[in-house]
């Protein structure tokens, strides 16, 4: 009777839960397969112009804080696709007939990333991703220090509000501790001159816990 019980339980495999490997007997295993985290960070961006007046290719420091949730796609590899929503501060600094100006573009972000864990052991993991991100400018001014004058970013002529690029990174998980570095590409043009172009860039440096 032993030898028949014993022979009954199938071999254990790996499922991943939480980001971390755990047993799986047969078909009865924990699913899965959903993490929550916060986050907060710095940004170092920049706006690239044709329009002289909008080029701030001098890099501007920024807040970034948010909150992420991953799913896993797949039971048999821990391939996750994240998304979340994020308070950006991007924007640039730059100089016009003499004069500086900074720009200050805060948006409401959306990343939309895949990211695999690679496990170093069970509780240290490394996690490259890649993918793209969407975001809505809501606040922000253009400041003119030759003059002392201060004007809306998303106002006529300056910025759009609508943004969206390729975002790619790595992050690394310690337990419930995440750390992770990235950079935004931004693809949208953001300058609301038909007959130029500008786009956003951005360097991010997060810190924070997945549960």
């Amino acid at each position: 009777m032993l030898l028949c019980t014993m022979t009954a339980i199938p071999v254990s495999a790996q499922r991943y839960y939480g980001q971390r490997p755990v047993p799986q007997y047969g078909r009865n295993y924990i699913s899965p397969n959903t993490y929550y985290g916060l986050r907060l960070g710095v940004m170092a961006s920049k706006v690239t112009s044709d329009d002289r007046y909008l080029d701030g290719s001098d890099t501007k420091a920024g807040l970034n804080v948010g909150a992420a949730i991953g799913v896993q796609l797949t039971p048999r590899a821990p391939l996750y696709f994240e998304t979340g929503l994020y308070y950006a501060e991007k924007g640039g600094k730059g100089y016009f007939e003499g004069d500086k100006f900074t720009y200050n573009l805060n948006y409401i972000e959306a990343p939309l990333v895949l990211k695999y864990n690679f496990y170093v052991d069970r509780d240290i993991s490394i996690q490259p991703f890649a993918g793209g991100y969407l975001a809505c400018g809501v606040g922000g001014k253009i400041k003119d220090f030759g003059n002392r004058e201060a004007f809306n970013a998303f106002d006529d002529h300056n910025f759009k509000r609508f943004d969206g690029g390729i975002r790619i990174g790595c992050g690394a998980q310690f337990n419930l501790l995440y750390l992770e570095l990235g950079y935004d590409f931004g693809l949208a043009n953001v300058c609301d001159d038909n007959f130029e172009t500008s786009r956003n860039g951005a360097f991010f440096a997060n810190i924070g816990v997945n549960f």
